[in-house]
């Protein structure tokens, strides 16, 4: 008994300590909050397997156009190809949806071996066989089917546009990434021409204190311009290959790829004086008619409208016709022959506990709502264009402001080596006018490629960007600005 009322006593005990089950031999959660939990070695084994497929290879050649790049780009990234798994699930739930329109035809076979009791008290066994095919058709519901065939075609509608803001989205992120990286090596290219510059006055320097004409502190401020140089070009050489490495990231394919990026030319073109030339209500009124995700959010809206008309049905009645025709073998041979049988049924809903009025009412609430987000949406697109219309205006300007204090840097850094070549100048003059140079040639390359991004942006932003990261034409006429 005493042993009985021990293991009683240690069986509740345990009954009470919570000790999660087990995974493949494993505890199934760590023993502590501050220890790793290690999978086991079949659990990882089939993570392993499930893992994704390895990102994109570049092509054998390594050179790579900017069409080249946004291909890759959507073409490698999972988020492409997931809203574009959905695109096609969704659009084959609306094909399945419309079956519904369509009669159910079935087709079966029964064998069944039975004894049941005679009427005169005898058993008697006896197989039945045979096929049968039924018919089942719904004549009249009052518009729940068109409902529900529609709510799959507007869910399928919003399933293709979210694949395509999803599309727009990844264009502009790799194009991002390009421009980055074009801004960054267009920066140290300028570096270099600065270290240059530096170097040279430092052996002007060295010369001229070499044969009496300055001191050492000119040598010293000079080697002191040329070591800050060379630290900036060092840090930017590092910057290339992180943006190298950003890029190849955003276009699918491994960090550590080997490929050589397209070279793109820094000027204007004419799309951003065209998108310029319109006004701002003429873009967002574009907008208004391109952006995929407004009329995915207005396709939502049509779906819950589509569900408001699928709950009202459910409070008016159906009909229905069902058909068999059917043959019955049997050992009997009373008992076979062929048979049919028609109906038509009605159906009308009297007391359903007030839930079919209470889903009328929730897709009702549910229809202002998809329509109050579908505002919202526009409004926050109409903010989008506004803000990057006027961020590429802003752009322009900076790129030729930054081309005239380029201009202007590079003569003055010429008048200071020159004088100072004539013993005229001072090093300190020459240092600060190579200083300015260098800060302008940064500002000059960043103001280009920030207006090269900030054209995508808007292009972006109206739904107009393609599918090799141009900016569609579709702006048309302006006629909003007689009215402004």
């Amino acid at each position: 008994m005493r042993r009985a009322a021990l293991a009683l006593a240690a069986l509740l005990l345990g009954a009470c300590v919570h000790h999660p089950p087990s995974i493949s031999g494993r505890p199934g959660a760590p023993a502590q909050p501050n220890e790793y939990w290690t999978p086991p070695a079949s659990v990882a084994g089939r993570l392993e397997r499930a893992a994704p497929a390895a990102a994109g290879a570049v092509p054998a050649s390594g050179k790579l156009t900017v069409s080249d790049v946004v291909d890759l780009a959507l073409r490698n990234n999972p988020a492409t190809r997931l809203s574009w798994a959905q695109a096609r699930a969704a659009a084959d739930v609306f094909g399945a949806s419309r079956g519904s329109f369509f009669p159910t035809i079935t087709v079966s076979v029964n064998a069944t071996q039975a004894q049941p009791l005679a009427p005169s008290g005898v058993l008697s066994q006896r197989s039945q066989y045979g096929p049968s095919i039924g018919l089942s058709y719904l004549v009249l519901d009052f518009g729940a089917r068109a409902g529900n065939v529609d709510f799959a075609r507007q869910t399928a509608i919003a399933a293709d546009l979210a694949h395509n803001v999803t599309v727009q989205n990844t264009i502009l992120g790799v194009e991002q990434a390009l421009f980055n990286y074009q801004a960054t090596r267009t920066q140290r290219d300028a570096q270099r021409s600065a270290v240059n510059e530096a170097t040279a006055s430092l052996n002007a320097a060295e010369e001229r204190h070499r044969v009496g004409l300055a001191t050492i502190a000119d040598v010293l401020q000079a080697r002191t311009a040329r070591s800050q140089a060379q630290l900036a070009l060092e840090s930017l050489e590092g910057a290339v290959h992180v943006a190298q490495g950003s890029l190849a990231v955003s276009m699918g394919i491994p960090v550590n790829a080997s490929f050589e990026p397209p070279v793109l030319v820094d000027s204007l073109c004419p799309d951003s004086l065209r998108f310029i030339a319109q006004s701002v209500d003429t873009l967002i009124a574009v907008a208004t008619r391109q952006r995929p995700d407004l009329e995915g959010v207005r396709a939502l809206a049509a779906a819950s409208a589509a569900q408001v008309r699928v709950a009202r049905s459910g409070l008016l009645p159906t009909v229905s016709l069902n058909a068999t025709r059917a043959y019955t073998g049997s050992s009997v041979p009373g008992l076979q022959g062929s048979t049919y049988s028609i109906g038509l049924g009605f159906d009308l809903p009297l007391f359903t506990g007030m839930s079919r009025q209470y889903s009328l009412q929730s897709a009702t609430e549910q229809l202002a709502a998809a329509n109050a987000r579908a505002e919202l949406t526009r409004q926050q697109i109409a903010l989008q264009v506004f803000t990057a219309y006027y961020n590429l205006q802003t752009s322009t300007e900076r790129v030729r402001t930054a081309a005239d204090l380029l201009a202007s840097a590079t003569e003055s850094e010429s008048v200071a080596r020159g004088r100072y070549r004539e013993g005229v100048g001072s090093i300190v003059d020459l240092l600060i006018a190579q200083s300015a140079l260098a800060d302008a040639r940064a500002q000059d390359a960043q103001a280009r490629w920030q207006w090269r991004a900030g054209l995508a942006q808007l292009a972006h932003d109206i739904g107009i960007l393609g599918l090799r990261g141009e900016a569609l034409p579709p702006l048309g006429t302006d006629t909003s600005r007689t009215n402004r």
